[in-house]
């Protein structure tokens, strides 16, 4: 499986952006997919997650501000990321996991840099 990422840029705080992840498969019977970032000098961190059902998860700092989705008939997921913050700077990365058997996958990552 291969995942684009894309829709990362540079945007002043307070402002928003939309990744998306594009997966060379169906995603309709993918159990997890979620959006992980990882800042200079940092480790990588869990941002949310979706699960088949629609269930989502996230970072506390995220919270209210960001939104994960997927749309199963384009094989995409997106992270919807409102009144960004400088320190939501760090390259994001898509990630999709199958349970059973296990199996992870990450996309290359997109850069998202919020200036002061």
């Amino acid at each position: 499986v291969q995942l684009q990422a894309s829709g990362g840029g540079l945007v002043q705080t307070g402002g928003s952006l939309r990744l998306s992840c594009a997966a060379s498969r169906s995603i309709a019977n993918i159990n997890v997919m979620g959006w992980y970032r990882q800042a200079p000098g940092k480790q990588r961190e869990l941002v949310a997650t979706i699960t088949k059902t629609g269930s989502t998860n996230y970072l506390d700092s995220v919270k209210a501000r960001f939104t994960i989705s997927r749309d199963n008939a384009k094989n995409t997921v997106y992270l919807q990321m409102n009144s960004l913050k400088a320190e939501d700077t760090a390259v994001y990365y898509c990630n999709l996991k199958i349970i059973m058997p296990f199996v992870e996958y990450w996309g290359q990552g997109t850069l998202v840099t919020v200036s002061s």
